[in-house]
């Protein structure tokens, strides 16, 4: 099969032919249609995050449909279409596992970061982190759900029944949660590079309450914010636009150091809390939501062979829409 391949970080991706991978008895080879690029594609080609699997076929946004089926698998038959997200795989022993607490087992292994993943023609993956996919959303209008979707609801869901929610950081991620917080009812303030007008209308066009730039106070406290952006520099400055017992969730994996700020900043029960991977028990309850919303994406499409080029337009912002590398027709 042909597969997009990381031989090191801070190198481009190089075009190869590989061996096809063989699913054992828990997995489920799947023919890839489209896996959508995410910014932690971009930490591991530049050398953010440690230790990856290499070479490495990157990708943990994939859309495919059966192929194979493993002995031991349930719950999936050939030609179902099928999502790979970036959780894929525990021991399933540990207490994290055993508490349905998965995303933190000190085991786990990752799509496209530790295992291979989508920037290739096949894929085999454990069926256990598959998903069902919405049937109202065709492969490339639901990648991008796999990762920004799935990641934004678990940073949105740590914020409980906050009213007034921060976004720092109005990207793939948010502009998805942005829809579902309007859909119950929450008012969504956006914060954007400072300068950044373009995607402060964005945001407001979105139905954002108001939008403007990271380094300003909003117009009122708010109950809860969320930094998507990987820019540490932003937790104390969302901290002291929280009101009294609001919470700042971290929803990247990556982020830069984090300066010291003053004690005052945090009393008053205002907490911080980092979001780590996700849960089985995320994706079922976003994937049933997402269509109600309906949660819609913004794409722009690549062929296989152009994922250097999204992962660069990516880095420089150059993006129309979620970059999704449309590798086989469905």
């Amino acid at each position: 099969m042909r597969a997009m391949i990381l031989d090191q970080p801070k190198q481009e991706l190089r075009l190869r032919e590989v061996a096809k991978p063989k699913p054992d008895s828990h997995k489920l080879l799947i023919r890839i249609s489209a896996c959508a690029v995410c910014r932690t594609d971009l930490h591991i080609v530049d050398g953010e995050l440690a230790a990856p699997k290499l070479p490495l076929i990157l990708g943990h946004q994939i859309v495919g449909r059966v192929e194979e089926v493993g002995d031991k698998v349930g719950g999936f038959a050939m030609g179902d279409r099928v999502g790979v997200p970036w959780l894929g795989w525990t021991d399933r022993t540990c207490p994290y596992c055993r508490s349905d607490r998965e995303n933190l087992c000190d085991r786990a292994k990752f799509t496209g970061y530790t295992i291979d993943g989508g920037y290739a023609e096949f894929t085999a993956a454990d069926a256990r982190y598959c998903f069902h996919l919405p049937d109202k959303y065709d492969d490339v209008e639901v990648a991008p759900l796999l990762c920004a979707g799935l990641i934004g609801y678990r940073s949105y869901r740590k914020t409980g029944d906050a009213r007034r929610l921060g976004l720092y950081g109005f990207g793939n991620a948010a502009r998805l949660i942005t829809q579902l917080a309007i859909y119950e009812k929450r008012d969504v303030f956006a914060f954007t590079r400072p300068g950044d007008t373009a995607t402060q209308d964005e945001a407001t066009k979105a139905g954002a309450v108001w939008a403007g730039s990271s380094d300003e106070m909003p117009p009122t406290k708010l109950d809860a914010a969320i930094i998507f952006a990987s820019v540490g520099a932003l937790v104390p400055i969302a901290l002291r636009a929280l009101a009294k017992g609001g919470i700042v969730v971290c929803g990247g994996i990556h982020m830069t150091d984090i300066p010291a700020f003053s004690y005052a900043d945090l009393w008053e029960e205002r907490a911080i809390c980092s979001i780590a991977n996700l849960t089985h028990r995320d994706g079922e309850e976003f994937f049933e939501i997402a269509p109600r919303v309906p949660v819609k994406t913004k794409t722009e499409m690549f062929s296989l062979e152009e994922a250097n080029s999204a992962l660069e337009k990516f880095r420089n912002g150059k993006l129309n829409g979620t970059a999704v590398l449309k590798i086989a027709e469905s």
